[in-house]
């Protein structure tokens, strides 16, 4: 049986250029949700504001740009069982309900959106790239900031000022990385 893989087409994200097997796919969940905890001990503490900045939001866009809907979801949802279970891998290498921890349940629905964005194509060009994480930080902090709204008591007002305003930057840069490296992937791989 050959291990040769076939070329790239719409329908297809990254993970899928892997030879296909259980064991590939349960590899591929547990190192994103490991790759996401990884991420989310970097952490710049925001002044004014119980969420600090971390990789973590970055990491779930690509695993679940990466990896596809299914996957993505299945990884990002591992990362926040394991993390309520008590594995220290949210933010600041904490665990449990915070604050923060709608971000987490945002994380999930975005790596749905962008897998599903990813297997139409939307990870190939750097503008779609752009608009594909756009898309998964919208649904973040869709999620993230009236949870931190209601969790920390806070104003919807107060809650976007703490919660949203400060990470805007950041997540511009993040989005730019990805314009580079998803892309470059796919051209890497000659896909």
């Amino acid at each position: 049986m050959s291990t040769a893989v076939a070329p790239a087409r719409t329908g297809q994200v990254l993970a899928d250029l892997v030879p296909a097997s259980r064991v590939r796919d349960l590899a591929l969940v547990a190192g994103g949700a490991a790759l996401t905890g990884l991420a989310a001990q970097i952490a710049v503490p925001v002044p004014g504001s119980p969420v600090p900045v971390t990789g973590q939001t970055f990491a779930a866009l690509l695993v679940g740009t990466s990896l596809g809907a299914r996957r993505g979801v299945a990884s990002l949802a591992l990362y926040a069982l394991a993390g309520l279970a008590g594995v220290p891998w949210f933010a600041q290498g904490t665990s449990g309900f915070s604050v923060s921890f709608g971000y987490i349940l945002g994380m999930i629905l975005a790596s749905a959106a962008v897998g599903a964005l990813a297997r139409r194509g939307a990870d190939r060009d750097v503008w779609r790239t752009a608009g594909t994480m756009l898309v998964g930080e919208a649904i973040i902090y869709a999620v993230g900031v009236p949870y931190l709204a209601y969790a920390a008591d806070l104003s919807p007002s107060a809650a976007i000022a703490a919660g949203l305003t400060p990470f805007l930057l950041g997540d511009a840069l993040k989005a730019a990385l990805a314009m580079g490296l998803l892309p470059t992937a796919w051209k890497l791989l000659k896909r």
